[in-house]
């Protein structure tokens, strides 16, 4: 595909997106809101596990 419409066509779907989320259309900004804060807390536990493998390799060496 062109590079050009492929930028294109994620500027839309990004704009598309806020604005819906900023209009709280039919409760979708309060839906999205809510698993951001959930993927947040997903994605800091996540990173603590990875640390804590890293910081278990590192002892085996």
């Amino acid at each position: 595909m062109n590079k050009w419409l492929e930028i294109f066509i994620g500027l839309i779907l990004v704009v598309l997106a806020i604005y819906i989320w900023g209009m709280n259309y039919l409760g979708a900004g309060t839906a999205a809101f809510e698993i951001l804060k959930g993927g947040i807390l997903w994605m800091i536990i996540l990173i603590g596990a990875m640390f804590l493998l890293l910081g278990i390799s590192d002892l085996r060496e």
